[in-house]
C-alpha cells in the first residue's frame, strides 16, 4: 500500500528558501526597531481633559471677601452645569481660582462654553463687584501644554520660621522671572495657639466653650488695607 504525504507548501518553501526567508525576519527586526527609535514621544501625550480652570484677580481684598465676592457665586452658577464630575476652589488674598472637573463623556469645547455661560450669569447679578480689573477668565487644562515642574527643597540647620522666610524670599524671586506663572510653598506648618481654659471660672461666671470660641473669632480677624506696588510688584497689604 502507497504512503500518501501531506505537505505545508509554505513550509516547504521556507525550507528550501532559508537563506532568503532569514533575510526577510533580518529586514523586518531591523525596521520595527527603526520605527521604535524614531517614533515621537511626549512626557505628557495630547489629552483632551474636559476640565475648565477659572481664574479671577481682585486685588486690594482678604480671603474671605474673595470667598464670599466671586468664588461661591461662580461656583453657585457653575453647579448649574449638567455633566460636572467635581469643583475645586482656592480663595486666598486678590486671588481666586475654580478648577472645574467634568465627565469623560462631556465634549471639551461644550464644557468650556457652559463655564463661559455661567460666568456671565454670575456677572449679571447685583451682587457681583463692579471693580474688578478685568473679567473671570476661563481655559481648557490641556496636559500637552503644561510646563515641567521644578522642586526645590530648602534645608539646615535653622528653626522652622527662618526656613520659611527663605522660602518666602526664593519664592518672590522666582515669580518676578517673566516664564513662571506661579510658585507654591508646600510643607509650612501652620502656627496653632492652645488656649488653657480654667473650668471653675467658667461655671462662677456662666461662661460657655462656645462663647470662648466666638469671642478668639472675632479677634482674630484678617482685614485688607489695599495694595502696593514695589519693584512693578503688586503686594496685598
Amino acid at each position: 500500500m502507497k504512503k500518501i504525504y501531506k505537505e505545508f507548501k509554505l513550509s516547504t518553501v521556507s525550507l528550501k528558501n532559508a537563506s532568503t526567508v532569514k533575510l526577510i525576519i533580518a529586514l523586518i527586526t531591523i525596521g520595527g526597531l527603526y520605527a521604535y527609535i524614531s517614533m515621537p514621544r511626549e512626557a505628557f501625550p495630547d489629552v483632551a481633559a474636559p476640565e475648565v480652570f477659572v481664574s479671577t484677580p481682585y486685588p486690594g481684598n482678604s480671603a474671605e471677601d474673595i470667598e464670599n465676592l466671586i468664588t461661591r457665586p461662580l461656583e453657585k452658577e457653575f453647579k448649574k452645569i449638567n455633566g460636572i464630575d467635581e469643583i475645586k476652589s482656592t480663595s486666598k488674598s486678590g486671588y481666586s481660582s475654580i478648577d472645574v472637573k467634568f465627565n469623560f463623556d462631556v465634549d471639551p469645547d461644550k464644557a468650556l462654553a457652559d463655564v463661559k455661560d455661567k460666568i456671565d450669569d454670575a456677572m449679571g447679578k447685583k451682587e457681583w463687584p463692579t471693580d474688578l480689573p478685568q473679567d473671570p477668565m476661563a481655559m481648557k487644562l490641556d496636559i500637552s501644554e503644561l510646563k515641567p515642574i521644578m522642586n526645590v527643597n530648602i534645608s539646615g540647620d535653622y528653626t522652622p520660621e527662618k526656613l520659611k522666610e527663605f522660602a518666602e524670599y526664593l519664592q518672590d524671586k522666582i515669580e518676578q522671572l517673566p516664564q513662571i506663572s506661579a510658585a507654591d510653598i508646600r510643607g509650612v506648618q501652620d502656627k496653632e495657639v492652645e488656649v488653657a481654659v480654667d473650668l471653675n471660672k467658667m461655671i462662677s461666671r456662666n461662661i460657655s466653650f462656645g462663647s470662648i470660641e466666638q469671642a478668639i473669632q472675632n479677634e482674630n480677624l484678617t482685614i485688607s488695607a489695599g495694595d502696593l506696588k514695589e519693584n512693578g510688584v503688586r503686594r496685598n497689604v
